[in-house]
């Protein structure tokens, strides 16, 4: 599962990519038209105590995969560019647009000021057009068919529906009635039905203030969209992270930053993904695993090893929370909190999980 980083350019999307996967993509290059992939690992306390706990030799935490996509120009009016971009909008199963909330004449602003609201209405245009041409298009297509049958008709009924919903800026998902259209609606893949993160990238002074142009209403139109909004300054967070460990905390203090923003990115990027994360502890490693939600024990098994999903017999779990208010394992066992699951117990997060299995 992937997440699309879009957005207009010089916003600081390649700095957000950097900062979330670890690697050194050059930034501020005119004319790059590559897709930048990388995985992110999802920050988390839950894991942190677990290797306080056990001492393991390994941890590793659950990863997140992103992909940075050049930034969409519709002023350009470069149709293969814009084919490109929707194509990869198109493959991503989520998306964080990046609006730039940051001044600074060396990097000029897209619409000559700072203007975050109007951009993030910019991105979400040239999707709900894409969305509307791939209606109208099927719309089109069925009506210049030799005959327009009985499924047909619904199909048109249906769209119909799906295109006024776009005019409204409705979600498109709740034209979707019977079994039949629902199936009809995944197939179309629309663009502006994608989750949605919201990262706001500011400068180091409206960090400090918590105010930037246009706050209110990007807030509102967030909020009333469903839209998690993390607010972060990604140029001051790369130069953070470019210091000594022992360094950064005091920064983030000066900065009156209690978590930086690119570990609530990361983390409100996996839950627009809908995944959960279990824990396994096996020999020397700690390890955080991110599932969908829904996925039972059997096929969570199989996340760590396809021997595990083939052999599966059980499940032994217990919950870290519970680890986190007694202290040791010893204690849970005592509180009869260790329970034994079959394969089609649906893993919750937070789960600390052994599998037993034969193969």
């Amino acid at each position: 599962m992937e997440i699309g980083l879009v957005g207009l350019p010089q916003v600081g999307k390649t700095t957000v990519f950097n900062l979330l996967t670890g690697t050194a993509v050059p930034t501020g290059v005119t004319g790059d038209t590559r897709v930048h992939k990388g995985t992110a690992p999802v920050p988390d306390r839950r894991l942190d105590f677990l290797a306080a706990v056990y001492l393991p030799k390994k941890v590793t935490s659950a990863r997140v995969n992103f992909k940075d996509i050049p930034g969409l120009d519709p002023r350009r009016g470069d149709r293969a560019a814009n084919v490109r971009f929707l194509a990869e909008v198109r493959g991503a199963d989520a998306l964080c647009y990046v609006v730039r909330a940051f001044a600074g004449a060396e990097t000029p602003a897209y619409f000559d000021a700072v203007a975050p609201y109007k951009e993030l209405l910019e991105v979400r245009a040239e999707l709900l057009l894409a969305d509307i041409m791939l209606v109208e298009k099927r719309l089109e297509h069925i009506r210049t068919g030799s005959k327009i049958s009985k499924e047909a008709g619904a199909e048109i009924a249906f769209l119909k529906r799906c295109l006024e919903a776009l005019n409204e800026e409705q979600p498109v998902r709740e034209t979707a009635k019977t079994a039949e259209e629902k199936s009809l609606f995944s197939s179309y893949g629309f663009l502006t039905d994608k989750p949605v993160v919201l990262a706001i990238n500011l400068d180091e002074q409206s960090l400090r203030t918590g105010d930037y142009p246009q706050r209110d209403l990007i807030l509102n139109y967030a909020s009333g969209k469903g839209m998690p909004v993390v607010e972060m300054a990604a140029l001051i967070e790369a130069e953070i992270a470019a210091l000594p460990s022992e360094e950064r905390a005091e920064f983030l203090r000066d900065l009156g930053i209690e978590e930086p923003g690119i570990t609530r990115l990361a983390a409100a990027a996996q839950r627009s993904l809908g995944l959960i994360t279990f824990y396994t502890v096996v020999g020397d490693e700690v390890r955080g695993w991110a599932i969908r939600a829904g996925t039972n024990a059997k096929k969570a098994a199989g996340k760590v090893h396809s021997d595990m999903e083939r052999g599966f017999i059980r499940a032994e779990v217990f919950r870290c929370d519970d680890l986190l208010r007694l202290g040791t394992p010893a204690k849970v066992r005592e509180a009869g909190l260790f329970r034994l699951e079959g394969r089609d117990y649906l893993v919750q997060e937070g789960d600390v999980i052994q599998f037993r299995f034969k193969v």
